[in-house]
């Protein structure tokens, strides 16, 4: 990643989109110095919470492993993974309390059978007792979800929370996180390829490529008129299911480029069908466009095209 800059108010969620190798999960693993080597986070600030700000990378081994699972809880892909596969699920979920001293023993044992029941899982107190292979792959993500909300964390980061899920039950998913959000008031950053996801559940967007954010901005205005040429293609690589004419699907050319080798100028002009000679020679900034949207872009798409090119949803 390079200068990577973004904020999440509370009780808010975000979406943060891209190809694979965009750097998505390496930004969201570099918020709890999770970053595996031999990567390593060379700067910068991860400043947590308001009015009194706590800087991430000044924080001691021991602080950080204590704000990992309490004040900051993450989703990974695959929750078979990440649960153990010789322990109980209800015995997971109260050891994810007692590890943080959040709760009494007491109050953590209490906890278990709602938690599994806020996440929707049907007979909670028969699943807490059950193993993960007995789960099915949804019931693993909401046992996942369970234990990332039981120390009533004030961020969580989803990591592609539904990608091994099949469709019915990605939506109940989403479903569930959007309630959860509501209810708890616990900000989402949400990471993941699926713009449908992003249009129904998040009030902002990022969109990364090659490490950098490209565009930002509120959901609704940035998916109403992208700037960047890349989010306007991705928009365009999708259907329509909204009755709304979109065209003929667009293929974006070319493949992500390998970040240890990447080229000059605007890091996706390669790709580009808008580039210009000053997009291979310079780097744009990503600078302000209109409202709260940001784009980094020498050839923003409302000089590109023509006004009724420009709305892809």
């Amino acid at each position: 990643m390079d200068g990577v800059s973004f904020h999440v108010d509370r009780g808010e969620v975000v979406g943060v989109v891209g190809e694979s190798g965009s750097g998505k999960s390496v930004m969201a693993l570099s918020l709890l110095r999770l970053v595996p080597e031999p990567g390593f986070i060379a700067g910068g600030r991860i400043l947590l919470g308001a009015p009194r700000q706590r800087d991430v990378l000044r924080l001691s081994e021991d602080e950080v492993r204590e704000l990992r699972g309490s004040d900051v809880a993450m989703i990974f892909q695959d929750p078979t993974n990440s649960l153990n596969p010789i322990m109980r699920v209800g015995y997971q979920v109260r050891e994810a309390m007692a590890a943080h001293q959040r709760f009494t023993p007491w109050q953590a044992e209490r906890r278990v059978i709602p938690m599994l029941e806020k996440v929707r899982i049907l007979a909670a107190r028969q699943r807490a007792i059950s193993f993960p292979h007995q789960l099915s792959g949804g019931m693993r993500q909401r046992a996942m979800l369970a234990m990332s909300l039981s120390n009533e964390p004030s961020l969580l980061i989803a990591d592609e929370p539904t990608s091994s899920l099949d469709v019915t039950v990605q939506a109940e998913v989403i479903e569930l996180l959007r309630d959860l959000n509501r209810q708890t008031g616990t900000a989402i950053v949400l990471i993941t390829h699926d713009l449908a996801v992003v249009a129904s559940l998040c009030t902002r967007v990022i969109v990364m490529y090659a490490g950098r954010i490209v565009e930002q901005g509120p959901t609704r205005r940035v998916f109403k008129s992208p700037q960047h040429p890349y989010t306007w293609s991705l928009l365009r690589s999708i259907p329509r299911f909204d009755g709304a004419p979109s065209g003929p699907l667009l293929s974006i050319s070319g493949t992500p480029p390998d970040l240890a080798h990447l080229p000059s100028g605007c890091k996706f002009h390669p790709r580009c069908r808008f580039r210009t000679d000053q997009c291979s020679a310079d780097e744009p900034p990503l600078e302000h466009v209109t409202g709260a949207q940001e784009a980094r872009c020498w050839v923003l798409m409302r000089n590109a095209l023509p006004a009724e090119e420009g709305d892809p949803w």
